[in-house]
């Protein structure tokens, strides 16, 4: 089986393969502060607790925004788990021909759902909004140019600027509002955040698709696809056309099947590869 983490800066989003089909899902907080024990052990928790062996695990793929925590997550996998685990970063083969100014800088949270979305979708064009911590927006060709994109500031911190910025504004729970004139302070927030980023999302998406997709030979509307922590509440607003939670989990695990040259029955297309 395959691990796949995905460390984002608010949790780590894990994943186990088995045959390409994910078995289990699980979170855990990130901590900037944790050792590469307390990681190692916690992955074999959870696993046993689930029913699954860690020792099946036989290889480990990774994704981080978080520098500073990959040192121990690597080192938690090599002592409790026996396997050195794949990174995506810089160097590294996705199929995909990087149009960024300076390829490096392009998160590897983005490559890995660029990665996965040509696989599901193959010969089209996309826009990927993830929507974590923050709200990220991915311009794919349907010839496998990642083109760029957009970043906004997520719910969760929109949220937290506020209540830590106001001094009266509490913190609330993320959620659909039930209307869209709020009654109190809480409804009012909440709808704030949620309207506010259905027509940011909205917005950005037009622009894209104008600048990158609407070149006047025929270029079809691209497919704009949901993923991330905050994707599913907005499922009924029109903003997506398909929602994909685990796109990124998938695209660690088609890395890693990709640069380690495993099961070629498993892996996507390869032509176009060894850009990033």
């Amino acid at each position: 089986m395959i691990l796949c983490l995905d460390v984002g800066n608010s949790q780590i989003y894990g994943g186990l393969f088995d045959g390409g089909e994910i078995r289990l899902n699980f979170r855990k907080v990130t901590g900037q502060t944790v050792s590469s024990d307390e990681y190692g052990l916690f992955l074999k928790v959870v696993l046993r607790e689930n029913g699954f062996d860690p020792d099946t695990v036989s290889h480990i793929g990774i994704c981080s925004v978080v520098p500073d925590i990959v040192h121990s997550l690597r080192n938690g996998c090599v002592k409790y788990f026996g396997a050195e685990p794949f990174v995506i970063g810089p160097g590294v083969k996705s199929g995909l021909n990087i149009k960024y100014r300076n390829p490096r800088e392009v998160g590897a949270d983005r490559i890995a759902n660029a990665i996965a979305a040509v696989g599901i979708w193959p010969n089209r064009n996309l826009i990927i909004v993830d929507l974590g911590t923050a709200t990220t927006f991915c311009a794919v060709s349907k010839n496998r140019e990642y083109l760029g994109g957009a970043i906004i500031p997520g719910m969760r911190i929109s949220m937290e600027a506020l209540s830590q910025r106001t001094a009266k504004l509490p913190k609330v729970e993320i959620v659909v509002p039930e209307n869209g004139v709020g009654r109190s302070t809480v409804e009012s927030i909440q709808s704030g955040l949620f309207y506010g980023h259905v027509g940011s999302a909205k917005e950005i998406i037009r622009q894209i698709t104008q600048e990158c997709f609407a070149n006047g030979d025929g270029e079809e509307r691209p497919l704009v696809v949901g993923t991330g922590g905050f994707s599913r509440i907005f499922e009924k607003e029109g903003i997506f056309d398909a929602i994909a939670p685990d796109l990124v989990l998938q695209g660690i695990y088609q890395s890693l099947i990709l640069n380690l040259n495993l099961d070629p029955g498993m892996e996507m297309s390869r032509e176009n590869g060894g850009y990033v």
